[in-house]
């Protein structure tokens, strides 16, 4: 049995992890050599003769710590005047209100149209109220900028020519950037694995003709195309990307310009990444579950099926990950006592390797495409990247577990620190208590008691696991092993540590 459960899951992680290189090595053949920190910019399209009326929609919710900051960077959009409405889509129950309020009126005397449209509660959460706001909105395309995010002056100038410049283009995806990613271990791990999201998998995806998916922030879609796609659904917790598929299912096509950066805010605490993490696994398996039948049902090519597939299952993964880990002890031990399975499962094992290649191939080529230090940047990071998929495996396989029994979880929103701020708003930040004092920090940190418990209980099983390796003398399982330690020891330390920070007030 132990045999049997360890294979299914090197097998569905060879399945991951060899899409991860396929991506890989479609990057390595469309990739151009680049000089700069950056990818080089495209081509950009000629302006249009009229430029058209963009709503701008900023959803938050108790967002006191980065509201002024996103607020004030979408004021100061360079976009011609009369042209541009901002909408505040504020379902806030604290003081954001009235802030938001404030910072509207500051630039509606400066002779922006910046308004709140304020919800007294949360139907449909993000979705609702962004379907709320597109009832009211005056443009023809609509931007969306979560609470954590900094759009530059010109994002509207870059993405705006590029959606227009062709007739089937729904949306425009910018790539993310990140205000504070040297904060933290947990930080650098958080980046590392969004770079390749973005520097490599959105790329790869475009170039070989596969869906790809707006990233819920730092787009701009056309109305129309929100619209016919059957607008914002409420009924997953990725609803961005259910549009997406929605969208190009419908014969849409979405575009990712990789040389137009927004940069955001990464979760600076545990329970943050934990929420946010959660959030995603749970919602994309909704979304698969969902949308795979209509998927497999069209008149896509097997290749887009086959791809969509995956993209939209990729959370398995982390069962996956810690069905390998609770079975990977006991299986070492019973090869060491002879009763475990022969020399041939071993051997075939082995080919689960082609699935972690692929993973390294796909960092390192995402490091190098972003980052003139890359090698020093993939040594460093790459390992704490690992680690964190590892330690995050129990909190996601819970996610996933909800989402395959259809049980029905609120939006738990990501909490914002306002982290790496830049600008008028955060040029208080250092008269302000540090983040970690606010009542804010009881969510960015802390995590459901169980859970925290089940992650420290795996970090011991899984240090445990280590001396039973090392005492049957199987070296080559070793660094394995010693993976699955440091992933649930980071987690269970970090939360350990992050919890002694939260403030009495905040419990």
């Amino acid at each position: 049995m132990v045999a049997a459960l360890y294979a299914l899951a090197i097998a569905g992680l060879l399945l991951y992890g060899g899409h991860w290189g396929w991506l890989a090595l479609v990057h390595l053949r469309t990739e151009r050599l680049r000089d700069g920190p950056v990818p080089e910019p495209e081509e950009t399209p000629p302006a249009p003769d009229e430029w058209p009326v963009v709503t701008v929609q900023l959803p938050l919710y108790n967002e006191a710590r980065v509201a002024e900051r996103l607020i004030d960077a979408c004021a100061r959009l360079d976009y011609p005047e009369g042209r541009l409405d901002i909408q505040i889509l504020d379902d806030s129950t604290d003081e954001t209100t009235a802030l938001a309020e404030r910072r509207a009126e500051h630039w509606r005397r400066r002779g922006r149209e910046v308004r709140v449209v304020h919800r007294d509660d949360r139907t449909g959460y993000k979705a609702g109220a962004l379907k709320n706001g597109l009832r009211l909105a005056r443009g023809t395309l609509v931007a969306v900028f979560d609470a954590d995010f900094v759009p530059p002056p010109d994002f509207l100038r870059r993405a705006v020519p590029a959606l227009l410049s062709s007739g089937d283009i729904g949306m425009v995806q910018a790539r993310w950037g990140h205000l504070n990613a040297e904060h933290s271990l947990l930080t650098k791990a958080q980046g590392v694995g969004l770079d390749a999201h973005f520097a490599l998998e959105q790329g790869a995806r475009q170039a070989a003709g596969c869906f790809l998916n707006f990233n819920g922030t730092a787009g701009l879609w056309r109305r129309a195309c929100i619209e016919d796609a059957g607008g914002w659904h409420t009924d997953t917790l990725t609803e961005d990307l259910d549009l997406s598929y929605r969208a190009q299912l419908g014969g849409w096509r979405l575009r990712y310009l990789p040389d137009l950066e927004v940069p955001a805010e990464l979760p600076a605490g545990l329970g943050a990444l934990r929420a946010q993490q959660a959030r995603w696994a749970k919602g994309a398996i909704e979304t698969a579950r969902k949308l795979l039948g209509p998927l497999w049902r069209s008149t896509q090519p097997l290749r887009v099926k086959a791809a969509g597939t995956v993209h939209l299952t990729a959370h398995l993964a982390y069962p996956l990950v810690l069905l390998a880990a609770l079975t990977h002890p006991a299986l070492v031990w019973l090869k060491h006592t002879g009763a475990g399975p022969g020399a041939f499962y071993f051997a075939a094992l082995s080919v689960g390797m082609v699935g972690f290649g692929g993973v390294v191939l796909a960092q390192l080529f995402a490091q190098r495409a972003l980052h003139p230090d890359w090698p020093r940047r993939f040594a460093t990071r790459f390992p704490l990247f690992l680690a964190g998929t590892v330690g995050l495996a129990l909190s996601n396989t819970r996610a996933v577990a909800r989402a395959l029994l259809g049980r029905r979880t609120p939006f738990a929103r990501t909490p914002k620190t306002g982290a790496g701020e830049t600008g008028a708003a955060g040029a208080g930040e250092g008269q302000r208590a540090p983040w970690w004092r606010t009542r804010y920090a009881a969510d960015a940190l802390r995590g459901p008691r169980l859970l925290a418990w089940g992650e420290r209980a795996l970090a011991v099983y899984s240090a445990a696991g280590l001396v039973v390796v090392a005492a049957a003398g199987e070296w080559a399982a070793l660094p394995f092993q010693a993976l699955f330690a440091a992933g649930f020891a980071l987690v269970a330390g970090a939360a350990v540590a992050q919890a002694r920070r939260v403030p009495a007030a905040a419990g």
